[in-house]
């Protein structure tokens, strides 16, 4: 188990991203990751996740492109002692952003997610979000599984959105999957 700030992690992100032409929506992705690390080291929502009676919670999130999203989609699943939860959304049109300037659609994504959560498990209203810090000159980029869309697009354009099933094997094991750093 991760340790931050000398407190065991509750709340693990796995960060991943659709793409058509090979690039990812890093700055998001790290706005995005900068939000739940900011949640899972504050004492307020470390409290509010431990009445859920469960330890953990891997948050899954796949920022798709405004011309394959169309609506988001989510599974929330308890395993064991942990709630494994993933959610597309919408990535920004971040040409030239950096991430802090991103911070408030992350926020509101994020918390939307926990939201979500909240109703599914049954837990009490969501704790306000704490300030968050700033971020390093040359931020850390988070790892992001990175799929591309396939080349016939037309399934996707029919549906609209990640099936609930995509969402599923997203993080899994699939070998035309690449992570950063791997």
């Amino acid at each position: 188990m991760e340790f931050w700030g000398g407190q065991p992690c509750w709340l693990h992100p796995h960060m991943g991203t659709t793409t058509v032409d090979g690039r990812a929506f890093q700055a998001y992705m790290v706005a995005l990751q900068h939000v739940v690390v900011t949640l899972d080291a504050d004492p307020g929502w470390r409290r509010w996740w431990r009445a859920s009676g469960v330890s953990e919670c891997e948050l899954g999130i796949v920022a798709e492109g405004h011309l394959h999203h169309l609506r988001p989609s989510a599974d929330i699943r308890k395993v064991r002692d942990k709630i494994r939860a993933n959610f597309t959304c919408a990535a920004p049109a971040a040409a030239g952003r950096r991430p802090a300037e991103l911070f408030p659609l992350a926020v509101r994504e994020v918390t939307g997610m926990f939201e979500v959560i909240r109703e599914a498990i049954g837990l009490g209203e969501l704790p306000p979000v704490p300030p968050l810090p700033d971020l390093p000159e040359h931020p850390e980029e988070p790892e992001v599984t990175r799929k591309p869309l396939p080349t016939d697009a037309g399934e996707v354009e029919q549906q609209g959105y990640l099936t609930l099933t995509q969402i599923q094997e997203f993080f899994g094991d699939d070998p035309a999957a690449t992570r950063r750093g791997d």
